[in-house]
């Protein structure tokens, strides 16, 4: 299992340091949103540059840790154009530096459904999902002519809520540059509980081939659809299938551990690892 785990979750601190505490907490991947978990270093949008990604590189590698992913969470439909250029300069920035940080992805997700709902009430999710096309397109473009991949994350009530979503956008944005990251607890919406298999297989059915990283934590969902984050195995997230389904599908898939404090990793790691482990005898017993 290729454990990683979300920077920030350590909070924002000098590079350094915060290599030792992921390599200390048995991770050997991380997810990296550089303004979010650094400290020492200025990476405000135009710092970027091969030497820095190079020496924040470096600090991971001396602790056996790899930089899995850039995080780089913009808003891709921000409804303030030039706040919106801002962004995607931002993450184009990423993606041209990505490999120097010895990563290929740079994630981000998609906006709020609604962005455009008191502006335009009838024709609100049109707007917005024309919106996120243009700025993905734009940005598929930039990640085609670095050879780095840009993970989108479709959240239940963002832009790209569903699998069907998803398909749609890469259908009208043609790019081997796109790919999915795959978060259940984000995509799961109140009429998925019931049948979580279903809902499941339904993502990796449609999307296998473009899923390219995994966020793993766990929720508990109230009857209003709201959503409480909590330690894995302590929640509702379905892992057995979840997992049997990734070692199926993704074997090898970088898969980050996040919705937890720093003080809960522990419990949530041994918690997939364990689950990880039990998957594995399992399928090879039945093969």
């Amino acid at each position: 299992m290729k454990q990683s785990v979300l920077s920030h979750i350590y909070g924002k601190q000098p590079v350094a340091d915060l290599a030792a505490r992921v390599a200390a907490g048995g991770f050997t991947g991380v997810q990296l949103a550089l303004a979010k978990a650094i400290s020492d270093i200025d990476t405000r949008n135009g710092r970027l540059s091969p030497g820095m990604g190079n020496y924040i590189a470096e600090q991971f590698d001396r602790q056996g840790v790899r930089i899995a992913v850039l995080g780089c969470y913009i808003n891709p439909v921000h409804p303030d154009r030039e706040a919106r250029k801002q962004e995607i300069a931002r993450f184009k920035e990423h993606l041209r530096y990505a490999r120097d940080f010895g990563c290929s992805m740079v994630a981000t997700e998609t906006g709020s459904l609604d962005t455009y709902q008191q502006s335009d009430p009838e024709h609100y999710r049109e707007k917005g999902w024309s919106t996120l096309r243009d700025t993905v397109a734009e940005l598929a473009e930039e990640a085609d002519k670095w050879g780095v991949h840009m993970a989108i994350e479709p959240v239940a009530v963002h832009t790209v809520h569903n699998a069907e979503a998803m398909v749609r956008l890469m259908e009208e944005v043609p790019s081997s540059a796109i790919g999915m990251l795959f978060d259940p607890c984000n995509m799961m919406k109140p009429e998925y509980v019931a049948d979580q298999q279903g809902f499941l297989r339904n993502v990796f059915e449609l999307l296998a081939d473009r899923i390219i990283l995994i966020h793993a934590k766990d929720i508990q969902m109230a009857a209003d659809g709201s959503k409480v984050e909590c330690i894995a195995g302590t929640g509702m997230l379905d892992y057995p299938t979840f997992f049997e389904l990734l070692q199926q599908y993704k074997p090898h898939i970088d898969i980050s551990l996040e919705g937890v404090v720093s003080e809960q990793l522990p419990e949530a790691s041994l918690y997939m690892r364990q689950i990880w482990q039990q998957t594995e005898q399992r399928l090879r017993q039945g093969s």
